[in-house]
């Protein structure tokens, strides 16, 4: 008796400790109690039965996606020799799981755990495909779904599912977790979280059985700063009250304001793609004006120069190959989207335009799109990821795994397109050279790729008025209510990717990165911010001036690129203007403009500049080398800013670089035969190439150079060759 008394706490202690099981009495759901154990253990994972041909003949649908499918793999399937109803415990399922006999992917769990057990309980009970009365699962939340934590700081994850019946069940242990960063938290397979040793924030994603949420952690500067700092800080617009509060949350400190040379070129650089001339540095440098910084920013957007870097940027995205649909074609769709941001479209309309085109490709350059992308599922990849910033493509084979959409919703959207007819002789590449019209047909229909239903066109979320794809009138254009949904005040993923595409231009870096993937597991930097700007972008009525204008006058977008001691490590929050390479087109204009030499492109009038090339057909070293896309690859083509040794070697040994340096026609020539003192040479350099004059030590030992050099020209070729490969010069600041 008194033994027993002494271990009645240990076994009740023991009792607590152990894991939950299902009850023997109580049946096994393969929807709710299977498949999250199949998932968790990873037979379902993209690199195991869940890749697209299966392992070893075993296929599953990837993350459980298809129950159905998964179901009459394990029950039907090679003669259901996976499961032994009459001896459970001989089932492969179960020995290949627990590593009883040979398995590729070794042990995944033990054998009496509470996994094995509902398996063999399932199993025992007839593996049935439902039970009668069984719920589903509503929803998948985090008990704590916000984290502050010190360095080195632990906490676990709580993850809960309601069903249907108003029941929940902790599904923590069958939840998989996964860190967008893990430097500044990680997070274990069993939902333990740690922060790492430096200050910063990421977002956890916690996925059970296709339903996604997401954990914000946040690891704040050790150390604080006064209040009363951040309330002393210049701010003019709604930008910088939101970017400092929430350097004031993580204790950070903004960088110093840009002297004006910085802000000079950044503006430039920026808007219209082109540095500032000579004389155009000495006038705003020499301005004592209050307003010099917002009248330059007006003055810039009404520049020509704007048309053709913004048009530039966009080519990127919908410009498609010209050795598939032909010359013609893409000379007609680049003019066709230089002359809307001549004409300065508001962006709704610019959509809806592109969304809808139909008509000759020789006449209505926007109709390329589809002469590009020709099938239904081609085209809705295309505009789910430009215009709602959704990569829809995932769910073209099955569920997507870091988001809600699955194949029915997919093929749904693609079904907006299903009677979008072509006229002519088609595509015959590497020529294309035909004309083709785009037309509404009076048929057309998707299909379910595994069920084959047909689906009406529906969109992603929300209701639109999209009627029958499969037949309508002539006159009806499913696609005209498919733009009246992504371009109305209700759905602001439309807003939201535009204005992220946009800030990444002038900041440096996306509120979003990748600029065009906004999802739940992949959180914005300021969700405040990113919602303000939509909305400010949809009540200007999506003009695409006035939201440049709004982010170049914000006091964030004229910091210095200087960290201090508490923003160093700081990547997400714009405490400072975040360095990057110019772009390509943006680079060569100014290499063209420093040395006086305009470049020659084939196909191009003389005088044109590297953000007018129309084609990525047209030969350029210094383009290809500086990160254009390949003519052959499919838009949308983000670049990276990524600085190579290439680019550095192409730089100091290019022999068209070293040629336009020592151009009889060019500056260097110039400012050699001319009358110029030595200080005013190096004056004019140091403004063309860095729009700001040189430090007074700086200045006395170039005007050195100069004057004690035996060939004046050689002199001045060298010190504008060695700016020139400076970082100075290639990074913007």
């Amino acid at each position: 008796m008194i033994l027993r008394r002494l271990l009645v706490p240990f076994v009740v202690a023991a009792m607590l400790l152990m894991p939950p099981c299902i009850d023997a009495a109580s049946p096994v759901s393969f929807q709710l109690d299977v498949q999250p154990i199949l998932t968790a253990a990873g037979c379902n994972a993209g690199s195991c039965h869940g890749k697209q041909r299966g392992q070893n003949g075993f296929q599953l649908s990837l993350l459980g996606f298809d129950s159905n499918f998964d179901f009459d793999a394990l029950t039907r399937q090679a003669r259901g020799r996976r499961l032994s109803l009459a001896a459970p415990d001989d089932s492969l399922l179960l020995l290949k799981a627990t590593a009883q006999v040979s398995h590729g992917g070794g042990k995944r769990f033990d054998v009496g755990s509470p996994e094995f057990e509902t398996l063999r309980e399932w199993i025992q009970q007839g593996a049935p495909r439902n039970v009668e009365g069984e719920p589903v699962l509503a929803k998948v939340e985090l008990v704590i779904s916000d984290y502050v934590l010190g360095p080195g700081e632990s906490n676990s994850l709580a993850v809960m599912a309601s069903l249907s019946d108003g029941t929940q069940r902790d599904v923590s242990s069958h939840t998989t977790y996964m860190s967008n960063d893990p430097a500044i938290a990680r997070v274990t397979s069993q939902g333990r979280l740690t922060a790492g040793s430096l200050p910063g924030e990421t977002a956890i994603m916690a996925r059970y059985m296709n339903h996604i949420c997401v954990a914000n952690v946040v690891i704040p500067r050790q150390g604080s700063v006064e209040g009363e700092y951040y309330d002393g800080l210049a701010k003019t617009n709604f930008i910088d009250e939101i970017v400092f509060a929430k350097l004031e949350k993580l204790g950070i400190k903004p960088s110093k304001p840009a002297p004006d040379h910085v802000f000079l070129r950044r503006a430039y650089l920026d808007i219209i793609g082109r540095l500032p001339s000579v004389e155009e540095a000495r006038q705003f440098l020499a301005s004592d004006s209050d307003d010099r910084r917002e009248q330059l920013v007006d003055s810039l957007l009404e520049r020509r120069e704007y048309v053709d870097h913004w048009a530039n940027q966009w080519a990127d995205l919908l410009r498609p190959n010209p050795y598939r649909v032909g010359i013609k074609a893409v000379l007609n769709y680049d003019n066709w989207i230089r002359e809307r941001f001549r004409q300065n479209v508001p962006y709704d309309r610019f959509v809806r335009e592109l969304v809808t085109a139909k008509g000759s490709t020789w006449q209505n350059g926007a109709a390329t799109l589809y002469r590009d992308r020709r099938s239904p599922e081609e085209v809705a990849t295309l505009v789910s990821q430009l215009f709602l910033g959704v990569r829809l493509e995932c769910a073209k084979c099955h569920h997507h795994p870091f988001e809600r959409w699955s194949q029915s919703d997919f093929y749904q959207f693609a079904a907006y397109f299903s009677r979008v007819g072509h006229k002519g002789t088609g595509l015959s590449p590497p020529i294309s050279g035909s004309e083709e019209v785009v037309y509404v047909a009076t048929r057309g229909e998707v299909k379910h790729p595994v069920t084959g239903e047909v689906l009406e066109p529906r969109p992603l979320f929300g209701e639109a008025n999209s009627g029958d794809a499969s037949e309508t009138t002539l006159g009806d254009d499913p696609r005209e209510a498919l733009a009246t949904w992504m371009t109305s005040s209700e759905n602001d993923f439309f807003a939201k990717v535009q204005v992220n595409r946009i800030w990444a231009v002038m900041m440096g870096r996306g509120l979003v990165e990748p600029v065009d993937d906004l999802r739940s597991t992949n959180p914005p930097s300021n969700p405040q911010l990113l919602d303000e700007l939509a909305r400010v972008f949809q009540s200007s009525g999506f003009d695409l001036k006035h939201l440049i204008k709004t982010m170049a006058s914000s006091q964030v977008y004229a910091l210095d690129s200087m960290p201090n001691q508490t923003n160093a490590a700081d990547r997400l929050n714009h405490s400072r203007h975040y360095r990057h390479r110019l772009r390509a087109e943006v680079l060569l204009d100014a290499i063209a403009d420093v040395t006086e030499t305009p470049t020659k492109f084939s196909a191009m009038p003389a005088g044109s500049r590297a953000n007018q090339v129309w084609t990525h057909r047209i030969d350029s070293m210094f383009l290809d080398t500086f990160g254009r896309p390949n003519e052959n690859q499919d838009p949308p083509c983000e670049r990276t800013s990524d600085s190579t040794v290439t680019q550095s070697l192409h730089l100091m040994n290019s022999r068209e670089i070293d040629g336009r340096v020592r151009s009889d026609e060019g500056r260097a020539a110039r400012l050699a035969a001319g009358e110029a003192s030595a200080t005013e040479i190096v004056d004019e350099l140091y403004l063309a190439i860095f729009s700001r004059y040189p430090n007074e030590e700086t200045r006395n030992y170039a005007v050195d150079l100069v004057e004690s050099a035996a060939d004046r020209r050689t002199a001045i070729e060298d010190l504008m060759w060695a700016l020139m490969n400076s970082p100075e010069f290639t990074i913007q600041n």
